[in-house]
């Protein structure tokens, strides 16, 4: 906290004990009741704005103050000697590998007689403390995108039968810029949370070291303290994107402080500026919200002096890893068992298997295009673990329901070689028949 500042009064009195009394720096603060060090610098301070006594008659009060902490702003200690950049300071430690100690010394190469190493990280961390709160936290670069859903929602109107609909706002935050990105989606299931995913990471044009989500049941299947369960298709678009995923603890909304404050921005300069606007389709909410984001990043932020835009391309940019060639495709993993008749039922439409898996367990991964069948493969003795092994790949069968023996996607042939057991029925039942005549 800073000290109280010395009266004119006192000071009046300082420079009178000082010139006409001819008293010491000891002497004058046990007469006044103010420390030393505080009489020291309000000599400095007089002597550097060359100030002689006596004072001017016409110099008040207030002229004097201001006179003497024209320089208010900067903590006491710093009369006479040059600062560094602190938005500067506080931008550069954000880089990977940047530290204080090398930019004391470039401060100090640039002013060789400035302040100290303890000295200038004290004065850092006092402007530090005058920043928001959530700003405090360190994010380098290109490390963390977080990512959430509004409290808000916004009304969509169907044109054709007057339906209100409310539609989810989804927002990311990179953690070094604050660099936001917002959209609308119909719902908070998988499908919009996983498509919203894919959408904000070719907005960012890269992908971060790490996406860190709050614990939604859409993407973390066990809430945990220490080891949370994650859903397999959000783990899916992790692997494709070569990423990492860290939820937040429950109860603890300083894990993601940055998208807490980046939904909050996005309510009060997005949402709250289109809530007289009245909107007919996602798309076009989504429109107005993209005009909207492209304003917020460009705008300057108020404490550091420049633009989330400008930060993110000098800091977060840079770092980031560049996007796979394709785009992730969604896909629902789902546990099967094998029946009988050595087929697995998927949303009524059978696909076969080799046979020596009958009533084993299989994961399905199912894509709009594909059905692909895994089974969990045996402990590996060396490597201590398990691994899952890709046994069949089908197109998804579209249409009607089909049972196992009107199948399409069924084939004579099984993926181990053999005959499927239908193909061996019907050469069999071909043997039996009377040949026809001639």
């Amino acid at each position: 906290m800073p000290a109280e500042r010395v009266s004119m009064r006192r000071i009046r009195e300082i420079l009178r004990l000082k010139y006409e009394a001819g008293a010491t720096e000891r002497a004058i603060a046990r007469s006044i009741g103010v420390a030393r060090s505080t009489v020291a610098l309000t000599l400095e301070r007089v002597a550097a704005v060359r100030l002689g006594w006596p004072l001017p008659v016409t110099l008040t009060d207030r002229v004097l103050e201001a006179t003497l902490y024209a320089s208010a702003g900067r903590p006491q200690g710093s009369l006479g000697k040059p600062e560094s950049d602190w938005t500067y300071v506080h931008r550069e430690l954000r880089r990977p590998g940047v530290t204080r100690m090398l930019l004391w010394e470039e401060y100090r190469q640039a002013e060789p007689d400035g302040y100290g190493y303890s000295r200038w990280c004290e004065l850092y961390r006092a402007w530090e403390g005058r920043l928001s709160p959530t700003m405090r936290q360190v994010h380098p670069a290109g490390e963390r995108m977080f990512v959430d859903y509004a409290g808000q929602t916004i009304e969509v109107i169907d044109g054709r039968s007057g339906e209100i609909r409310q539609a989810q706002i989804f927002v990311a935050v990179m953690g070094a810029s604050s660099y936001t990105y917002a959209e609308a989606s119909w719902t908070q299931t998988l499908p919009d949370w996983i498509g919203s995913h894919i959408r904000a990471l070719a907005f960012m044009g890269g992908v971060p070291a790490q996406l860190v989500p709050d614990n939604p049941k859409v993407g973390v299947d066990r809430a945990n303290w220490y080891e949370p369960g994650l859903n397999r298709t959000y783990l899916d678009l992790a692997t494709h994107y070569r990423t990492a995923i860290l939820p937040a603890r429950p109860r603890k909304p300083r894990d993601k402080a940055k998208v807490e404050v980046g939904v909050l921005v996005v309510e009060r300069w997005i949402l709250a500026r289109l809530r007289n606007r009245r909107f007919f389709s996602l798309a076009e909410l989504n429109q107005a919200i993209g005009e909207l984001v492209a304003d917020l990043n460009a705008r300057p932020m108020r404490r550091l002096g420049v633009s989330r835009r400008d930060l993110f391309l000098e800091l977060d940019r840079p770092a980031l890893k560049e996007l796979p060639a394709e785009p992730y495709e969604y896909a629902e993993w789902r546990a099967r068992r094998v029946g009988l008749d050595y087929h697995v039922d998927i949303d009524g439409h059978y696909y076969s298997v080799p046979h020596r898996l009958i009533r084993e367990q299989l994961e399905a991964r199912i894509t709009a295009h594909t059905i692909e069948l895994f089974r969990k493969s045996l402990p590996l003795r060396r490597q201590g673990a398990s691994a899952s092994r890709c046994i069949c790949v089908a197109p998804v069968a579209v249409g009607i329901r089909q049972s196992p023996s009107t199948c399409r996607v069924r084939t004579g042939v099984m993926p181990n070689g053999r005959s499927s057991g239908s193909a061996v029925r019907r050469r069999r039942l071909a043997r039996a028949l009377p040949s026809s005549p001639r």
